[in-house]
């Protein structure tokens, strides 16, 4: 794990007699290579509409940090091996705790050397490495955000579900008034909110809408610590399979992206499930194809990127999440 580096450049404002540093720039090195391209395409085919918006090679979106709110943006930096964050507004003056969060969510302190290390051996997976050798796991600034946004997917396609977020963040969420950007105006819907939201409606069954709300429900009174930087991970796991509604796939899907653990593995993936047979049709059981994937240990969560991004690439439709 490398350090992160980071510089401010901070403005004044006035906001009632008092100065508050209203603008910050991050940057965030990486080792190379890394595929920011891939990366932009995973966030824009997922986005939130309204919260986050991929545009021209830049990632936006609306965020809120120890009650002082936001925008965020990032771009590749032209030459240095490094990803430049802007923070805007009172958030800004959060910098220095900002890195740290910042780096999961776009996973720049991976070795991507690990990553072919363990793979290059492996006749399935060494070739999608040597195609597409930056490749990380895209994270989430937001646990709870990525299992809402995850149950609002189950059982339809990801255009579908990027409907129906935007419509919950209309419904539950926040209006950001006097925004300059129309794409990342709105701020997700609360725990708290969400939980008591009228959701008749939206586009989704009623079981899956409950699914939702107890989540909220759990997350607001602190029974399911999702966005908890001091909980153990696997706590958040086993309260997280513990709910109606939520099964194993979730877990594993949210461990991988917000998590952060880099051997997460959605079993029960179609797409990953078919790739394996695709590879070996003798491998039809779930315990055998288990056993396959041990081989991959301790990086299955980008095995399962690499997996997802060559079923992009070769059918033209977006796998994973």
């Amino acid at each position: 794990m490398h350090r992160q580096r980071w510089r401010a450049h901070r403005g004044r404002l006035s906001l009632n007699q008092l100065s508050v540093p209203d603008i910050a720039t991050i940057e965030l090195p990486f080792l190379p290579p890394f595929d920011w391209h891939a990366m932009l395409n995973f966030f824009g085919s997922r986005s939130s509409a309204g919260v986050e918006a991929v545009e021209d090679g830049v990632y936006r979106r609306a965020i809120e940090w120890q009650n002082d709110s936001g925008t965020m943006q990032v771009h590749l930096h032209p030459r240095r091996a490094c990803l430049v964050v802007t923070l805007e507004g009172a958030v800004a003056r959060h910098a220095d705790a900002l890195v740290e969060p910042l780096s999961r969510m776009f996973d720049t302190a991976t070795d991507p050397h690990d990553i072919h290390r363990c793979f290059s051996a492996d006749p399935w997976l060494a070739p999608l490495v040597e195609a597409a050798p930056g490749l990380r796991v895209p994270g989430a600034w937001s646990a709870f955000e990525l299992v809402i946004r995850t149950v609002v997917g189950q059982q339809v396609s990801v255009k579908a579900a990027s409907t129906v977020t935007g419509r919950i963040v209309e419904r539950a969420g926040k209006r950001i008034e006097d925004h300059p950007h129309e794409g990342t105006a709105w701020r997700f819907p609360t725990p708290a909110a969400l939980a008591a939201a009228d959701l008749t409606g939206i586009g989704m069954p009623n079981k899956r809408i409950a699914t939702l709300q107890t989540v909220a429900a759990a997350v607001a009174s602190g029974a399911l610590p999702l966005d908890d930087r001091h909980a153990d991970n696997a706590t958040i796991r086993a309260a997280l399979l513990a709910l109606p509604g939520i099964g194993p796939w979730t877990v594993e899907y949210v461990a991988m992206r917000a998590l952060r653990d880099p051997d997460a593995w959605p079993a029960s993936d179609l797409v990953l499930m078919n790739a394996i047979l695709k590879h070996d049709p003798e491998l039809k059981r779930p315990g055998q194809q288990k056993a396959r994937t041990e081989t991959w240990r301790p990086w299955r969560a980008y095995a399962a990127i690499h997996l997802w991004h060559g079923f992009a690439a070769l059918s033209g439709r977006v796998g994973g999440g």
